[in-house]
């Protein structure tokens, strides 16, 4: 299954990590609290992490396309919600 992360700086990543789980929750199944997140999109699952600075991805999915459309639509908002900070997400498989 391919797996790919990546990690936002920004000291608002639990504000962050809920904006996208209350968006996303309109529309698929979605868990999360202030640290913690999972979004179930129809072509795979994205978990969320946020610390004190950094907001941590890590997008699933049974193929690559499945993969791509995932971060795709996780990049895009986060991009929407996070325009003041315009953040870069630089996606990475995991190492190991």
């Amino acid at each position: 299954m391919p797996v790919q992360q990546a990690r936002v700086g920004t000291a608002l990543a639990s504000r962050y990590l809920v904006q996208l789980c209350k968006h996303f929750a309109h529309k698929i199944p979605v868990e999360y609290d202030g640290r913690r997140g999972r979004a179930d999109f129809p072509w795979g699952v994205c978990h969320m992490t946020a610390g004190d600075d950094t907001l941590d991805l890590r997008c699933e999915a049974p193929d690559a396309q499945g993969l791509d459309r995932v971060k795709a639509v996780v990049d895009d908002h986060l991009r929407r919600f996070a325009w003041r900070e315009t953040p870069v997400l630089s996606w990475e498989e995991p190492a190991g």
